[in-house]
């Protein structure tokens, strides 16, 4: 008779919590684990709706950032000792690159976080996450939701004497905004195989 496997062992978390030094120490974590209030939060398996709005959303802004910036999909940022958030998409300096292996950017280097808002994220992406990369002083925020099908994107500004964010346009078939660069999204491709 086969023994029957025993389940994967999960990390016993410390006293007080894990670290953001934690994330890139700890052996076997699943992919695109995040930490929040010093808790590691495990990211479900993507849907369809949200593949579809990275990569539509990645492509537009790889094509529109102007140099001085990049792009990038699904690393951390480093938000203190106790939080490591990781947005779906953020627009970072540059010159805060540190190499191939870097795993995380701290929040004065990052201009734009965007979250895709899942149904096992929603009070993350709503709330948890935003008011964290406002706090930090992330000039700007994105979400992206699901409306029956239908994409619905919601633009986020600092307001810097209470970091909070307050909303600048919520957007249907297109976004076109000139800040944090100018760029133009057509929002509809999202519901469109490519």
């Amino acid at each position: 008779m086969n023994p029957t496997p025993s389940a994967p062992r999960r990390p016993r978390p410390p006293v007080g919590g894990y670290t953001a030094n934690d994330l890139d120490r700890l052996p076997n974590l699943p992919p695109h684990t995040e930490l929040l209030d010093g808790s590691l939060v495990f990211v479900s398996p993507q849907d369809k709706f949200h593949m579809r709005a990275m990569r539509v959303l990645e492509t537009c802004l790889l094509q529109a950032a102007p140099p001085e910036l990049e792009v990038i999909r699904e690393m951390t940022v480093r938000l203190g000792l106790r939080n490591r958030p990781e947005p779906d998409i953020m627009v970072a300096r540059a010159e805060a690159d540190t190499g191939l292996g870097q795993t995380s950017y701290q929040p004065a280097d990052v201009i734009l976080a965007i979250e895709v808002v899942s149904p096992d994220s929603e009070a993350r992406g709503r709330d948890t996450k935003p008011s964290k990369y406002a706090a930090a002083g992330i000039p700007h925020f994105w979400r992206v939701e699901n409306d029956n099908g239908r994409p619905v994107l919601y633009v986020f500004e600092l307001e810097p004497a209470t970091r909070t964010y307050a909303v600048t346009g919520v957007h249907h078939d297109v976004l076109k905004t000139s800040v944090p660069f100018p760029v133009e999204i057509d929002l509809t491709a999202i519901e469109r195989r490519r």
